[in-house]
This record gives C-alpha cells, sequence and structure tokens, in this order.
C-alpha cells in the first residue's frame, strides 16, 4: 500500500514523465494480478480465509460460506484460480492420501448438532465424500463423527472443516472370524442377546444402510470371515478369534446361548436346518433354534461361528475296539412308554419270573425310543453327540477278576486283596481267587439297564457275591478238610456265582481257587505230617531197594557158581547111578548066598553074615558116591551141601529152642535171672524137661 501511495504522490506532483506513469500503472496491475490469482499445484489445495466485504456468519458457526467472512468452507483444487483481489487470504496444503490399507474416518467440526441418543452424525448427500464443504453444510450436515468412510485414495478435504483419522483396515486373517460390536443402534430386543441381522450393510462396511435398516447396538449376530474390510471402527468394534475347528478323531458339541427355551422334558434342543452347521445364528434363531445343549453336532472340520452365540466343546468319538459293543443310552426319541409293555415278548404277555428267563428288562428300548437300546454297536468309530448317545462300551470277551496279592493278569479290569475267612474249627485262611466273566453281546443291554458299567458290576455284585460266597463255605467245614477239598470248594462256589450272575445277564465262565494260606501252626503240623509219610516211604523204598539188592548179590553169585553147580549135579547123578548099580549088584550077591546055602540049616551067623555083606556092600557104595561128589565139587561144598539136606529134612536144628539174651552191661544181675527163669518157662512148655514124680510128694527137673 505504501507503494501505490507513492506512486499516486509522483502523479499528483505531475514531475514524472508519461514513461514513468506508464510503468508505475504497469507495476500496480502486477501486483493486483498477483493478489487476484491462486496457483495451486497438482497434489495441494487452496484453502481460502475471506477477510470483509461480506456477512458475519451464524452464531455458533466456524466454517464461512461463500458471502460470509472467516474461513471458507469451499476449497479450491489443483490449477490457476481468479480471485477478487485483496478480499481472500490464500493458504496451500496437500491432499489428503488414504493407503490402500487404510480407511479414513471423518469428524466433522461445524454443522448441525447430532440429534439426541445418538453418536454418530446422520448421512448427507451431494458432497463428494466431504470433497465440498459447502454442499455438506448446505445440506444439513450434522457436526461430530461421521458414518461414511473415506477409502483408498486422495482427496480434497478442507482441514478447517473436517478432521480425518487415518486407520488400518480391517484384516481377518485366514482360521480366524471378527466379532462385530455396533456402538450406535436400536436397543437390541428384550431377551435377546445379540443384535438382530439385516440386510444391504455389507459386512458392515455401509455404516449408514446398518442404521438406517434398524440395525441394533451391540454384539451382532453377524460375524466377518477372513478378508479385508473398510469398516468404521468407531461405529464398529472388531474383536479377531479364532475359528472352531474340529480335528480328526473329535466331535464338537454345540450349545445355543439364545434361541427358544428349551422343554422341560427334553434334554437336547429339537434339530433345526438350514443354518449351516451353526454358521448362520440368524436363521438358526428365524426357524425356532431352542436353547441349550443341541443334538447336531460338528465332524471335523473349520466352521466360521459366532462365539457370542454357541457354545462349543470338544469331545472324542466313541471307539469300540474288536471284542467289545457299545451300549447306547438315547437320551432323545418317543416316549417309552409309548412302546409295547416289557412285560411282554412278541406281543404276548409274560409273568414277571419269566422275564429274566427271557431276556427282557424294562428299560431296554425299540430304536427311536428314549431309553437303553437294544441293538448294541460293533467295532468302529461312531461319530456321537455324547449329550444325546452316551455310549456304554462293554467287553465281550473274558473278563478276569482277581483276589491276589498282586495283579498277575494285565487285562484284569479289579485286583482285591485276598479273601480273609475263618473256618468251622476257628482258624483264619487267607484264600486267592480267580473268577472269569462274560459278557455276551445281546445280553449287554439288559446287564447296563441291570447294573451300568462293568466297574458297578465288579464293585457291587462280583466282590461282595465271592466274599459272602466263600466266607459261608468255610463256615461249615473245617480248615484242614476245605484244604483237601479244594475241588469241591471251588464247584460249589462257581455253581453259586452262575447262579446269581445269570440274574444281572453276566456269563460265569469259571471260578478258580489259585491259592489256600492256612495258619502258620496248623501248616506246620501238617508239614510234619507229611514229612513223617515222606520218610515212612522213603525208608520202605530203602528196604525193599536193600531186599532188591541182597537178591542180586545171591543171583549174581549163582550165576557165577552155574558152570560147577551144573558139573557137581551131573557128577551127583552119576555117583548115585553108581551107588544103586552097587546096591543093586550087592542085593544080588546076598539072594544068590542065601540060596546056595538054602539046604543048610539056616542060623543066626549065616544070616549075619549075609546081612553084613549087604551092608557093607551098600557103604562102599555111599563111599564111593561120596569119593566121586568130592572130586567133584571139592570136600567143604559137599559137606555144607549134606548139611543143608540133614536142615531140610529136619534132622538138624540150627536154631536153639530156648535162647537168652543179656544186656552185659552193670546192674544185669536181675536181668540175668530173670532170663534163666524165663528160658526153663519156654523149656517146660517146649517139652524138653520132664517133670517126674518122686517119693515124697516131691517134684524133681
Amino acid at each position: 500500500m505504501e507503494f501505490v501511495q507513492s506512486v499516486i504522490g509522483v502523479l499528483g506532483g505531475g514531475s514524472a514523465s508519461f514513461g514513468v506513469l506508464l510503468f508505475a500503472a504497469a507495476i500496480i496491475f502486477l501486483f493486483i494480478i498477483y493478489n487476484s490469482i491462486a496457483m495451486v499445484g497438482g497434489v495441494q489445495i487452496a484453502i481460502l480465509e475471506r477477510r470483509w466485504l461480506g456477512s458475519q456468519m451464524p452464531e455458533g458457526r466456524v466454517v464461512a460460506m461463500s458471502n460470509e467472512v472467516g474461513m471458507q468452507a469451499r476449497i479450491l483444487g489443483p490449477g490457476m484460480h481468479f480471485l477478487t483481489p485483496f478480499l481472500y487470504n490464500v493458504q496451500k496444503a496437500y491432499m489428503m492420501n488414504i493407503a490402500e490399507a487404510e480407511v479414513g474416518l471423518i469428524e466433522s467440526i461445524d454443522g448441525q448438532p447430532v440429534s439426541p441418543g445418538r453418536i454418530f452424525a446422520k448421512v448427507t448427500e451431494g458432497h463428494n465424500l466431504f470433497q465440498d464443504g459447502e454442499a455438506f453444510l448446505r445440506q444439513g450436515g450434522e457436526k461430530g463423527p461421521q458414518i461414511q468412510v473415506l477409502p483408498p485414495g486422495l482427496y480434497r478435504i478442507n482441514p478447517y472443516l473436517f478432521k480425518v483419522s487415518k486407520v488400518a483396515a480391517v484384516s481377518i486373517p485366514n482360521n480366524k472370524i471378527g466379532l462385530v460390536v455396533a456402538t450406535d443402534g436400536q436397543p437390541i430386543a428384550p431377551g435377546r442377546l445379540l443384535g438382530k441381522r439385516v440386510d444391504g450393510h455389507s459386512n458392515f462396511q455401509n455404516g449408514r444402510a446398518f442404521l438406517e435398516k434398524g440395525a441394533q447396538k451391540g454384539p451382532q449376530i453377524e460375524i466377518l470371515l477372513p478378508g479385508t474390510y473398510r469398516i468404521n471402527t468407531k461405529l464398529f468394534e472388531v474383536q479377531i478369534k479364532d475359528a472352531t475347528m474340529v480335528p480328526a478323531k473329535r466331535v464338537a458339541l454345540v450349545t445355543a446361548k439364545d434361541g427358544e427355551p428349551l422343554p422341560l422334558s427334553e434334554y437336547v434342543a429339537i434339530t433345526i436346518a438350514g443354518h449351516k452347521e451353526f454358521q448362520d445364528p440368524a436363521e438358526f434363531l428365524a426357524k425356532g433354534g431352542q436353547r441349550g445343549p443341541q443334538l447336531d453336532f460338528l465332524r471335523p472340520g473349520t466352521y466360521y461361528i459366532n462365539p457370542l452365540m454357541f457354545d462349543v466343546a470338544m469331545d472324542d468319538v466313541a471307539i469300540v475296539q474288536r471284542g467289545e459293543v457299545a451300549v447306547i443310552v438315547s437320551n432323545v426319541g418317543k416316549d417309552p412308554s409309548a412302546m409295547p409293555p416289557a412285560d411282554t415278548v412278541g406281543g404276548l404277555p409274560i409273568h414277571t419270573e419269566d422275564r429274566l428267563k427271557e431276556g427282557v428288562e424294562r428299560y431296554v428300548v425299540d430304536a427311536g425310543y428314549r431309553g437303553i437300546q437294544k441293538e448294541v454297536a460293533g467295532p468302529g468309530t461312531y461319530y456321537l453327540n455324547k449329550l444325546a448317545y452316551t455310549p456304554h462300551i462293554i467287553p465281550t470277551t473274558n473278563i478276569t477278576i482277581d483276589w491276589a496279592d498282586e495283579k498277575t493278569d494285565a487285562k484284569a479290569p479289579r485286583v482285591f486283596n485276598p479273601l480273609s475267612i475263618v473256618s468251622k474249627d476257628g482258624f483264619e485262611m487267607t484264600i486267592s481267587v480267580k473268577v472269569i466273566i462274560r459278557v455276551l453281546p445281546q445280553q449287554a443291554p439288559h446287564m447296563v439297564a441291570r447294573i451300568g458299567t462293568i466297574d458297578n458290576l465288579i464293585e457291587h455284585v462280583i466282590h461282595p457275591l465271592i466274599d459272602s460266597s466263600f466266607r459261608n463255605q468255610a463256615s461249615s467245614s473245617e480248615a484242614m478238610k476245605f484244604m483237601q477239598d479244594r475241588h469241591e470248594e471251588q464247584r460249589k462256589a462257581e455253581e453259586h456265582i452262575a447262579e446269581e450272575l445269570e440274574k444281572y445277564h453276566v456269563q460265569c465262565v469259571s471260578v478258580l481257587i489259585c491259592q489256600i494260606v492256612l495258619p502258620e501252626r496248623l501248616m506246620e503240623t501238617l508239614t510234619n505230617k507229611v514229612v513223617a509219610s515222606q520218610q515212612k516211604s522213603m525208608f520202605d523204598s530203602q528196604q525193599e531197594a536193600e531186599e532188591r539188592r541182597r537178591e542180586m548179590e545171591k543171583t549174581k553169585a549163582q550165576a557165577n557158581l552155574q558152570p560147577n553147580l551144573v558139573k557137581a549135579e551131573i557128577d551127583v547123578q552119576i555117583a548115585n547111578q553108581q551107588k544103586q548099580q552097587q546096591v543093586i549088584l550087592a542085593e544080588g550077591k546076598g539072594q544068590s548066598t542065601r540060596l546056595e546055602q538054602e539046604g543048610i540049616a539056616a542060623g543066626v551067623e549065616s544070616v549075619g553074615r549075609a546081612e553084613g555083606e549087604k551092608i557093607r556092600a551098600i557103604g562102599q557104595a555111599t563111599a564111593e558116591a561120596y569119593s566121586k561128589q568130592a572130586q567133584a565139587v571139592g570136600q567143604a561144598p559137599l559137606a555144607i551141601i549134606e548139611v543143608m539136606k540133614q536142615v531140610s529134612q529136619g534132622r538138624i536144628k540150627i536154631t536153639p529152642d530156648i535162647l537168652l539174651q543179656g544186656g552185659g552191661g552193670p546192674g544185669d544181675g536181675a536181668n540175668a535171672s530173670s532170663n534163666v527163669l524165663s528160658a526153663f518157662i519156654a523149656s517146660l512148655m517146649a517139652g524138653g524137661i520132664k517133670l517126674v514124680p518122686q517119693e515124697g510128694g516131691s517134684k524133681k527137673g
């Protein structure tokens, strides 16, 4: 201004030349042009401030319209712009750049107040994503946070009218979900946990559509799947959670937190179709899904489920091994009272006492009814909802139960202490017992109906049954007899146990008494008796062995002398033959002599002579025979042979008729007298001493 005033002064003075005036006019013109043109770069904007010559802004406003003095709502984009000289002050700024993975959140500094109860300003049209500030204000744009967001790009935003915050876009990784909580909207309906589903909001990226269609404030029933979303994070809070992943050999049991109330008579909710395995909770509620445990379950896989709506719990699949069956207890189905009575078989009534015989239990039902299913599941892998169907794994192979000091069978499900029982005669015994049972597949449901599980059967039936049975048997038998009759006691116990277990639809394979431990004092007595018996048997065997050895030695000696004995026998036979020959010859000679002297008077002397000749001939023959025998066997053996002949004929005694024995020690005088007296009596009884009566009435031996 000082420059202009100086130029005017020069003109008024008339002292300057025309050229100088022209130059001055050009300078003034250029100055006016400079203040009338705004040059804006390609990525810049020009912010205008009107200094004067305009109306005042309404009270409460901070940004002016075109005819108002103050910071203007409108801005100038890139290029050359002509302005009224000296009317505007121009400030330059860079455009708002929103990167690819970002969104711009807008907050208006000026505008109409937000409606009571609302947090975000209403959406207005025509402002070209907040790039036309005057249009925003003319359309009644409200002050405060805006629902609309700026997607990636360059924007001519007046920073005096709009505050822009750049935030990262919402990105949901794979196998994750986004839970959304709306900070504005209608209140959630009473009794509901989550805001209802509305259409058209494009995964919460269109906040205007979300609010205008009556969406509700709070946690939302819809979720965000993996991806990138341009969401107004001031309107929607997003929490990233894990998706539901069900691994192999597992099932996922689902419990709904919202829905229709579950009937009191039901344990699990009814099946609802169309909810896409609980991934569409809005459809679940729309079709009357019930709150509580669900009958449907999830198999192995990945599921995008809203955890605010459904609780998911993992469970193992039901695996039935070989040698097992699964008895299924159904918690769903028709009322069992609608089934034909359990007291009928084939439609015909049976009596209660015949029920066990027919294998019928009251709570064993057909398929489709609630209760213990008659049909069992064989070996295999089963995906079951164990809230609805409870499997009881029952082994159908032999089950061994031990009452022993230590576990001897690796498959034994239970080992108890040995049984301690008292016999009839008051001795305490300890016995080890092994019981083998089996449940037939077709009887497994009835067994479960009776007692429940195998553990219950063992703990509450078999164990007390075995204990009671052996106590009763021991109380009627002595300890030693109980051990001796072990096989019979085992048989009686097996019969009794089999009869009792039949009531529980269990087959008793065998009952075995493995060991009986008697008291130590009784065992000592029994051991001593057995040892004595064994010693007696040993002594008898030794005696028999000695007898056999003696016979063997005799036989061996006879065998060694057999050749000599045979020769001796032959020589003896020859000698006997020669002896008989001599005797016959002698007799013949004597007879001849008698015949020759027959005519002569027989006299004593002749007869004696003939007899003498006979005896002499016999003696000579005998002597010759003995001589030959002696030559064959020798003098000593021949003498022994003759003696033994006399002994065998009873002519010679080799044992005394009376035998006296004495101790031979000190003080045996009395015994000697007694032995003499005993010998005298024995001789008297044997007839060796005769009592002859004497004169005077005395007897002398």
